[in-house]
């Protein structure tokens, strides 16, 4: 199936041809025909799925007839993030390029001023984060009972971020009589029961019923001692292991995100920071330098975890555990896309057990776990406490476990040895570092 058999006119079909896309993804099969038509749609989707464009192209379509009025939005789109909000609005720009739709995207970071500008001369499409958007109600710079399609995307990461109150005060201020769009990676209980309050008699839409990491991402559990220093001097080596092209190294607060690339930039390593607690033109500047591989690693908060296109990155680093197991599915999402393959390295430390147990039983599998040939990054500082660390491994294996027979494997990231644990390196040799202690301390 083409786009012009979903039912997409010819300004559209040309804008898709100008940008090389020929065939839609399963779920722009499923969805672009029920918007069309004017159901309301409940779809369960992660991101690289096309999941935007399956919503952004038929309201394009579907605004193409009828004009805006001042301060008056005919279409609403709600999203949890400034990236993701400034993401959708960049496909909205690509795919219509040969329309005459307005658009207006509300977000923080940028002058209120000029946001209220774009307002007074009407807008078919308004793209907003919710906390903005409010900001703009209050201030009477806009109204909201013209909108025809509401749109509410990442409604999962909605909830996470606590902004479910702030969207249901906005949809009160819509007319009851609309289309809904709802799309979230996930559907629990909770996103259903929120659901079912937004919509009317929705198509149920799903490409991903259960939430998995990708085929294409190998995934590895690495086990260190206590100690941020170590995770540090770790992190170096393994980046220093593998052929990378572009990084994202995940950390959970975003002091530590601070933190983390000011070391890695001390020790000659080429990256930037993304959190936010950023401007959004910083924020902005930031991921097209790395898109451009201006620099190949990006350390960020979870801020960059979810809705971001950023389609070459080879590793994903997670210098923390994720503290919530679906965001680990989200963060290693961000490699192995469009059917390329990528490499998910996870450091833990004894203290991570729980949330390392909350994840695998989340994925449904186990994450390898790998190890230096020493069995740990320890080095003359951890030598001085050897008698307080020397149990602090994480993860053992149960006495009775059998030793798994060397492995054949043609994968360029890791060799086995013969006692069965994976060890990281490139080649058939392990790399001399990694049979040796550092003495070079991370300040």
């Amino acid at each position: 199936m083409n786009f012009e058999q979903l039912g997409l006119g010819p300004e559209l079909l040309q804008a898709l041809e100008k940008v090389g896309y020929k065939l839609p993804t399963p779920v722009q099969v499923q969805a672009i025909p029920q918007i069309l038509i004017g159901h309301d749609v409940l779809g369960c989707a992660q991101t690289g799925t096309g999941k935007t464009a399956s919503f952004t192209l038929p309201m394009i379509e579907i605004l193409s007839t009828g004009r805006s009025r001042a301060r008056m939005a005919r279409s609403l789109i709600l999203t949890p993030t400034r990236e993701l909000a400034t993401q959708i609005s960049e496909m909205f720009e690509t795919y219509g390029k040969f329309s005459k739709l307005t658009m207006a995207l509300l977000i923080g970071g940028v002058s209120l001023e000029d946001q209220n500008r774009k307002l007074d001369l009407g807008v078919d499409v308004l793209i907003a984060t919710p906390g903005r958007l409010i900001d703009h109600l209050e201030r009477g710079h806009i109204l909201l009972n013209d909108i025809k399609i509401l749109v509410i995307d990442e409604a999962d990461r909605m909830l996470d971020l606590g902004f479910m109150p702030d969207v249901e005060r906005i949809v009160s201020k819509l007319p009851s009589k609309r289309q809904t769009l709802f799309f979230s990676a996930t559907i629990p209980p909770e996103i259903q029961s929120i659901a079912s309050n937004f919509l009317n008699s929705p198509k149920k839409i799903s490409v991903t019923p259960n939430i998995t990491t990708a085929e294409t991402v190998q995934q590895f559990l690495l086990r260190v001692k206590e100690g941020d220093w170590v995770k540090r001097d770790t992190l170096r080596k393994l980046i220093k292991a593998q052929e990378i092209e572009n990084a994202l190294v995940f950390c959970n607060r975003k002091r530590d995100v601070e933190i983390l690339n000011k070391s890695l930039k001390k020790h000659g390593f080429k990256s930037a920071a993304l959190h936010g607690d950023m401007s959004q033109p910083e924020r902005y500047s930031i991921l097209n330098q790395f898109k451009l591989g201006e620099f190949p690693i990006l350390v960020a908060s979870d801020v960059a975890a979810r809705g971001l296109d950023l389609p070459n990155v080879s590793h994903v680093f997670n210098f923390d555990v994720p503290t919530q197991a679906h965001d680990y599915v989200h963060r290693i999402g961000r490699t192995g896309r469009a059917g390329r393959k990528g490499l998910a390295l996870t450091i833990a430390t004894n203290k991570d057990k729980k949330f390392i147990d909350a994840v695998q039983n989340f994925i449904g599998e186990e994450i390898k776990v790998i190890k230096f040939p020493d069995g740990n990054t320890s080095n003359d500082k951890d030598q001085n406490h050897k008698s307080k660390t020397k149990n602090q491994n994480c993860f053992e294996k149960p006495k009775d476990q059998k030793t798994p027979k060397k492995s054949k494997t043609s994968n360029k990231f890791i060799k086995s040895d013969q006692y069965g644990e994976e060890k990281l390196g490139m080649g058939p040799h392990i790399p001399a570092f990694m049979l040796r202690s550092s003495n070079n301390k991370d300040d």
